[in-house]
């Protein structure tokens, strides 16, 4: 078992990892991979962060959370660490108003390429130039729970950090489950996706496209749902590899959906859940 060390120093080098997580700069810098880690927010998600495939490198925590987590501290490597500090400690630590009381810190590992966790896959999500990352935890979480298994999610170079704090908080910790890869090069990507079997769909409010509502379930063989940005959407190089362009129709006076709305609705649509 991990005994948790108490620390009354915010700046502790031992608690460098979770030092100013609201900084602007660490969107960045996490893209790069800052410092090879990532964090998690509350103890659910730390909890899948033990359960998964990235090495846990730490937890921080508050007093009051010690016993809840003593399961996990029981089963954490030995190679791991575990710090305890005071409410006040932990607000100046991160430099924002943090309530859940327990954060994570996990270790970043190589994932296989695009081909690859597209060829084990029987649905994608597939997203362009999305920087926001609320929008990319949540078309991580919409993939987890509408999709499932054989799933996963494939990313332009464009596309923000998924390990950056806030989209690994609102997927609900589902980045740490769904396989993803990044596309390389783009758009052309796209194109080794149908070599491998894939219905390249791209979705888009134009309406010329296809109404989803007039695709049967099981139409579709092995959809990957290719979405971009709310405000440019689609590139037109991204348009130009689909096989496939979709719309949902929507009530007049209104343009367009949220990119993780419409991530939803059209896997709802055009993906059994397993």
């Amino acid at each position: 078992m991990v005994v948790p060390i108490q620390i009354d120093d915010p700046d502790d080098p031992r608690l460098a990892d979770y030092a100013s997580l609201k900084d602007a700069g660490l969107r960045a810098d996490e893209g790069a991979g800052r410092r090879g880690v990532f964090n998690t927010e509350g103890e659910v998600i730390v909890r899948i962060l033990a359960e998964s495939r990235f090495p846990m490198r730490s937890v921080l925590m508050t007093p009051n959370r010690v016993a809840g987590l003593a399961d996990v501290l029981e089963k954490m490597p030995g190679t791991a660490a575990a710090y305890m500090v005071s409410d006040a400690v932990m607000q100046r630590l991160v430099g924002f108003q943090f309530h859940r009381g327990v954060l994570g810190c996990g270790e970043r590992i190589a994932g296989p390429g695009f081909e690859e966790v597209a060829g084990a896959s029987r649905a994608l999500v597939v997203l362009e130039g999305l920087t926001n990352a609320e929008n990319v935890g949540a078309a991580f979480r919409n993939t987890a729970a509408l999709a499932g298994a054989g799933s996963a999610v494939l990313l332009s170079p464009s596309c923000c950090d998924p390990f950056y704090r806030k989209a690994v908080r609102v997927s609900m910790g589902h980045v740490l489950r769904v396989p993803f890869a990044r596309v390389e090069p783009w758009p052309g990507g796209l194109g080794t996706l149908r070599e491998l079997g894939f219905t390249v769909i791209a979705l888009t409010p134009d309406p010329g496209a296809r109404d989803i509502r007039t695709i049967e379930p099981g139409e579709v063989a092995r959809p990957a749902l290719v979405l971009g940005t709310e405000g440019a959407g689609l590139s037109e190089g991204a348009f130009g590899e689909a096989g496939l362009r979709v719309r949902i129709p929507i009530s007049a006076g209104v343009d367009s959906l949220n990119i993780s709305v419409a991530c939803g609705v059209a896997l709802s649509r055009l993906v059994e859940p397993r």
